[in-house]
């Protein structure tokens, strides 16, 4: 059998959430190539990746950025990639889950698991009929989102209505929306609990303001005692938002549930968003996350670097050897 050095591809589309993992990587000497999604081509007749893994890091926001065209685009080159026998860390099960919430909302209650009340639409005339029997205030959530983005609160059925007459309701990119009903959080958090080989890995409480549903962790840059994470590990683009963090261990049945929707969804390195309904006290699983950014400054916060676990996990995965090839990954030199 011949051995070949292949490196690690790391497949991404915001360079700026993922500084430290290049870094980290970059600390190691091990072999890696960063490959852009949004500027990216390939040969469907191809029978070589050229990569030991593909690290999947592709964001449903990405339209925000302009960079739109990669979302489905990497649907059918996750697919390329696994016929082909590459090992694909979130791959295509696991994106299809990351940009649909609907699906994210089946797969929860497949599951038994329990979640805010919601109904699907394609048309914003539907938004009135599937509010009809849930409780106001209602979100709009676009069904392909990511950090917060498509997701506007209607506090009456009146405003609502408004939104249809003043065709002011925009479904996102895909023409699908969430008429969810809007959850109050019981102390004024959410909790985000992340994964790594499909098992937890830590938790935060990320504390809200009301006034933003992007609570991605690496954009907070702010502990519950007022401290200021170093900017240094945020994206230079995040914004002082004012939420604040804090860590957190979940109740065993939470973290058991929390794999459970991870394994389903075959998400390697990901995240699970609940919360509890200041209502009645309920615990309502409502995001599932395959591109899930690491908290901001995390040695401070949690107590030790996710990005070393990470690299860890990729390093190990890809010095399994591919026997159908013959190829392994090697460090640099």
């Amino acid at each position: 059998m011949t051995t070949k050095p292949k490196p690690i591809g790391i497949y991404y589309e915001h360079p700026e959430w993922f500084r430290l993992l290049f870094a980290e990587l970059n600390r190691r000497n091990l072999a890696y190539t960063a490959i852009r999604a949004d500027e990216h081509q390939y040969d469907p007749a191809e029978t070589d990746s050229g990569v030991a893994l593909l690290f999947n890091r592709m964001s449903p926001s990405a339209y925000l950025r302009d960079h739109g065209q990669g979302i489905f685009y990497t649907l059918n080159y996750l697919e390329h990639l696994e016929r082909l026998g590459t090992r694909v860390i979130n791959g295509r099960r696991a994106f299809t889950i990351e940009v649909s919430k609907a699906l994210q909302l089946s797969l929860l209650n497949s599951l038994g698991l329990p979640s805010p009340r919601a109904r699907v639409i394609n048309h914003p005339s539907q938004a009135g009929t599937a509010a009809r029997d849930l409780r106001f205030p209602i979100v709009v959530k676009a069904n392909v989102g990511g950090s917060g983005a498509g997701v506007v609160l209607y506090d009456s059925p009146d405003a609502l209505a408004h939104a249809v007459e003043t065709g002011t309701i925009d479904l996102g990119i895909d023409r699908t929306a969430l008429v969810q009903e809007f959850v109050p959080a019981r102390g004024g958090h959410i909790t985000r609990v992340e994964t790594l080989g499909r098992k937890y890995l830590y938790a935060i409480k990320v504390f809200t303001s009301g006034e933003s549903f992007n609570l991605c962790p690496a954009d907070i840059c702010q502990t519950t005692d007022g401290v200021e994470l170093a900017r240094t590990t945020c994206p230079v683009d995040a914004p002082r938002s004012g939420l604040q963090v804090e860590s957190y261990v979940p109740p065993a049945d939470v973290i058991a549930a929390v794999e459970t929707i991870v394994q389903a969804a075959e998400i390697d390195v990901g995240g699970v968003e609940y919360i509890v309904d200041d209502r009645d006290g309920s615990l309502l699983y409502y995001d599932i996350n395959a591109l899930s950014n690491f908290v901001a400054d995390a040695p401070r916060v949690i107590g030790f670097d996710p990005h070393s676990r990470l690299v860890d996990f990729l390093e190990k995965e890809a010095f399994q050897c591919d026997t159908a090839t013959g190829y392994r990954f090697s460090a640099v030199g």
